[in-house]
C-alpha cells in the first residue's frame, strides 16, 4: 500500500522542552502508518455483512439470527469482541441501553448501542469517542419490514468505527477511546442519548465525539463526483450555553469558537499534514439545514461533537424504498458507496483520535489581558503531562489559526509583543513530550473544553 506522506511537518517546540520523562510513544510520523493501516477491502466485507440482514430498522427483528436489528447488533458485537482477542484484550465491550416511546416509537422498545472501550494509559477519565448508527430506514420511516440495506446510511459510518478501532487497537493511548455503533437515530436519535447518557453516568470528560453519518458516497444527485471532500459539521456556540455566558461572548467573541468547532479546525488541519489529495470542508452549522444526527446529544450535554458527511449527499439513495422510477433507481445499496473515498474519511478520523489520545488534555483556565496596550498577555492552568505550550491567534475574519509561538512545560503565561489584542483571537494548545498537541482552546466559558 502507498505510504500516506506530505511535505508539511508538525510545528515543533525545542527539544528540551520535551526532554523530561517521555513516555514511549511513537513520534507524530507515526499517523502515516495509522493511516496507511485503513483497509477498505475489510470495510467492504462490514457493509456486506450489515447489508446482509435484510433491515436493520430500530424496530425490527431482534430475535433472528440472519435478518433485523438484533442480529446486527450481535455481529458488531462480536466483531469487536475478535478485535479485543487479537489486541490481547485491550477493548471491553459494552451494550448500554434503555427503553424508550415516542413519536416514532409508539409502544416502548428497547434501544441499544455497542460499544468497546479501549482504556487510555494515564488519563483514562479523558474519552475521544467515534459513532455511527447501525440503524436503517426505507421511505416509511415506521415500516420495520421492507428490506433497508442501509449500506451509506449508515453502514458506511459503523465501517468507520469498527475499522478506526481495528487500527487503532494495536497502540496504546494516554486518553481512552471509544468505539460506538448506535440504534435508534431514524427513530429520533435515541441511541446518540444512550452513549451520552452514559458517558455521563460513567464520568467521562468526553474530548469530542466524531460522529460519521453518511459517509461513503462521493458522487452527487447531479452526478458531480468529490473524492476529495469531506465535510466536518460543527456548531458555533455551545448548545448549553447560559444567558450570561451568551452575554459575555457577544460581546467579546468566541460566536466560531466553541471546542467543537476547534475540534473541525483540529480535523482540517491533519487532513493537511497527513492525508494526500483529501480536505476537510468545514460547515458552520451543527448538521444539514433542518436535518440532525447523533452527535446532538452529545452537544446538549456540553460534549464537544461534530458531523463527518461525505461532501455531495445523493438524495435518491437515502431513505427510500428499493425501486426504480423513470429510469431513475432508489435505495441505499452497496454499489453506491465508493470505498476509497470511505477509507478516507476513516484514515482523517483515526489520525484525528491517535493525536488527541497521544496529546495532553487541552489547557484550561485560558484568559488574555492588553486592553489599550501594543500587547497581549495570554494565560493558561498548566496540564498535566504536557511538554509545551502553544499560543495561536488569527485574525478575526480568519477560518483557521493563522500564527503561533511556543511556551515551555513550567509557563502559564506568554506576553506577545506588538501583538494587539484587539485585532485577533487568541488560544492555546497543549505538547506532549512527542509533539503531539491537543485542540486550540478560546478564551473563557465559550470556547472550553
Amino acid at each position: 500500500m502507498i505510504r500516506w506522506f506530505t511535505v508539511a511537518l508538525l510545528c515543533t517546540v525545542s527539544s528540551a522542552a520535551f526532554a523530561k520523562n517521555a513516555p514511549a510513544i511513537p513520534k507524530p510520523d507515526v499517523l502515516f502508518d495509522i493511516a496507511d493501516a485503513v483497509d477498505p477491502v475489510q470495510q467492504r466485507d462490514t457493509i456486506s455483512t450489515l447489508v446482509g440482514f435484510g433491515t436493520r430498522h430500530t424496530l425490527s427483528d431482534t430475535q433472528s439470527d440472519t435478518r433485523g436489528i438484533g442480529a446486527a447488533r450481535r455481529w458488531v458485537k462480536q466483531r469487536f469482541e475478535t478485535i479485543g482477542k487479537d489486541c490481547g484484550g485491550c477493548l471491553q465491550v459494552v451494550t448500554p441501553s434503555q427503553t424508550f416511546t415516542g413519536k416514532r416509537i409508539p409502544q416502548p422498545a428497547e434501544v441499544m448501542d455497542v460499544v468497546a472501550i479501549q482504556r487510555g494509559t494515564t488519563d483514562p477519565d479523558r474519552v475521544i469517542v467515534i459513532t455511527g448508527h447501525m440503524d436503517s430506514r426505507v421511505t416509511d420511516v415506521m415500516n420495520t419490514t421492507s428490506d433497508a440495506p442501509g449500506a451509506n446510511d449508515d453502514a458506511s459510518g459503523v465501517s468507520a468505527v469498527i475499522e478506526t478501532a481495528r487500527v487503532l487497537s494495536k497502540y496504546r493511548f494516554r486518553a481512552t477511546l471509544v468505539y460506538a455503533a448506535l440504534s435508534g437515530e431514524e427513530q429520533g436519535l435515541y441511541g446518540g442519548k444512550v452513549i451520552a447518557d452514559y458517558a455521563q453516568a460513567q464520568g467521562w470528560k468526553v474530548e469530542a465525539d466524531l460522529n460519521n453519518d453518511i459517509v461513503g458516497n462521493s458522487e452527487g444527485l447531479d452526478g458531480t463526483r468529490e473524492t476529495t471532500v469531506v465535510r466536518v459539521f460543527s456548531e458555533g456556540t455551545k448548545s448549553n450555553e447560559t444567558l450570561d455566558e451568551a452575554k459575555y461572548r457577544r460581546y467579546h467573541g468566541g460566536e466560531v469558537d466553541s471546542p467543537s468547532r476547534n475540534v473541525a479546525r483540529y480535523m482540517a488541519d491533519l487532513a493537511e499534514r497527513y492525508l494526500p489529495n483529501f480536505h476537510v470542508r468545514m460547515v458552520y452549522r451543527t448538521d444539514r439545514y433542518g436535518r440532525g444526527g447523533d452527535q446532538v446529544p452529545f452537544l446538549q450535554k456540553g460534549y464537544p461533537a461534530v458531523r463527518v458527511t461525505e461532501s455531495h449527499e445523493n438524495y435518491t439513495r437515502q431513505h427510500q424504498d428499493l425501486r426504480t422510477e423513470n429510469g431513475i433507481r432508489y435505495g441505499d445499496t452497496i454499489d453506491g458507496v465508493d470505498f476509497l473515498y470511505l477509507a478516507n474519511v476513516t484514515r482523517l478520523n483515526a489520525i484525528t483520535m491517535a493525536q488527541m489520545a497521544w496529546a495532553p488534555a487541552p489547557p484550561s483556565g485560558i484568559d488574555i489581558a492588553g486592553a489599550v496596550s501594543d500587547d497581549t498577555t495570554v494565560k493558561w492552568t498548566a496540564v498535566p503531562g504536557a511538554a509545551a505550550y502553544r499560543v495561536w491567534w488569527r485574525d478575526t475574519t480568519a477560518p483557521q489559526w493563522q500564527y503561533h509561538r511556543d511556551a515551555g512545560a513550567d509557563d502559564t503565561q506568554l506576553v506577545l509583543k506588538h501583538v494587539v489584542i484587539d485585532d485577533y483571537f487568541f488560544g492555546v494548545s497543549s505538547v506532549s513530550p512527542e509533539g503531539y498537541a491537543s485542540p486550540v482552546v478560546f478564551p473563557g466559558v465559550a470556547g472550553s473544553f
